[in-house]
């Protein structure tokens, strides 16, 4: 299938049209027509190969929207005009221990990238969302409820799933509390989550200026970081906190804020970390974790739970010839809270 995208043709060029060859159809494929992509750090650091494992041209985006176009002939899920969604990974092994668990990302093999990925049969590397076209294993395909308004459904599909994950992992209800470290992309929505699971919710932050959207977005309270006095006074006040910023700082200053048994998940990407006391996690018995993404049964779990509940990011659409003014902007943390591509606007063919 002959489709179009954006891709980056180097770390430092920005990000151009790009016609490119989708695979034929095997018969546990779905084909779509992406409608919406939603626009992650994680494309960002992709297309300035920030990582180390970028190739040229590659076409970021594993928030996708679509409509199903065709279906192959083993395919018993999803029919042609289904709306559908893919988030982060296409393939996996399905074979090890964790993926018949349903915990995909966990592949023992390695799952296999939306982008930035090597098709499991072909080897032929794998192109995101950021194109008018993708064609997906009927497996790593979501069914996005009825409920949801598609135009905003995207950012659930990384943002969404990687917060969801380890609230649901440490089993976060009601009673629970929950402490939010940032509040971009993933930390809005890690606390429209953790208040649609009954949880207490506080957003931690350097300064006072992100209170009012806190409490917008449902949390109880703020707590200012840079506030000694403030801090001494949470402290064991948390049965988990996650910390959502993707990029280097001190973990030290959250660990005395857990109570004992009390959790530090990680979601974002910080690199090494500094050297902390471990006093606080001998003394508290607290511990350190990350977290990447869930699972496809997991992430359908979200989708229909955001359903049941009305909790969709909050978003900024933009056009396709937009998305390098979106990535400065995403860097100055100049949006609330998620940038999502109204595909629309690319053509099917280049002109």
């Amino acid at each position: 299938m002959r489709t179009t995208g954006y891709a980056a043709y180097s770390p430092e060029s920005p990000l151009a049209l790009f016609q490119f060859e989708r695979r034929t159809l095997r018969a546990n494929d779905v084909a779509m027509e992406v409608l919406y992509s939603g626009v992650c750090h994680s494309d960002l650091h992709t297309a300035r190969n920030d990582w180390g494992w970028s190739y040229y041209p590659i076409v970021p985006g594993h928030e996708i929207v679509g409509r199903v176009t065709a279906v192959g002939a083993q395919v018993s899920r999803y029919k042609v005009g289904d709306h559908v969604a893919v988030g982060c990974m296409v393939d996996s092994c399905m074979a090890c221990d964790q993926c018949r668990n349903g915990e995909e990302q966990l592949c023992r093999a390695g799952n296999t990238g939306t982008y930035a990925g090597q098709d499991r049969i072909t080897g032929e590397n794998t192109q995101g969302g950021y194109s008018k076209h993708l064609v997906v294993r009927e497996e790593f395909c979501l069914r996005v409820p009825e409920a949801l308004d598609l135009a905003k459904v995207a950012p659930l599909l990384c943002a969404g799933i990687t917060t969801y994950s380890p609230l649901r992992t440490w089993s976060v209800g009601p009673g629970s509390r929950v402490g939010i470290v940032g509040l971009g992309g993933l930390g809005h929505m890690a606390v429209k989550l953790a208040v649609g699971l009954g949880a207490e919710v506080t957003v931690m932050s350097r300064n006072a200026e992100k209170q009012s959207d806190a409490l917008a977005l449902g949390a109880d309270r703020l707590l200012v970081s840079a506030d000694p006095e403030a801090m001494l006074q949470a402290a064991s006040g948390f049965d988990l906190i996650i910390d959502t910023v993707p990029v280097k700082h001190d973990l030290g200053p959250y660990l005395p804020l857990l109570d004992v048994d009390g959790t530090l998940v990680i979601v974002g990407q910080i690199g090494p970390m500094d050297e902390s006391s471990t006093l606080p996690l001998l003394l508290g018995r607290r511990r350190i974790a990350g977290s990447p993404i869930g699972g496809i049964r997991e992430t359908q779990e979200m989708l229909d739970f955001c359903a049941k509940k009305n909790i969709l990011p909050d978003c900024e659409m933009i056009r396709m010839d937009q998305i390098n003014e979106a990535f400065d902007r995403m860097e100055k943390a100049d949006v609330r809270y998620r940038f999502v591509i109204d595909m629309a606007s690319l053509p099917a063919q280049e002109p």
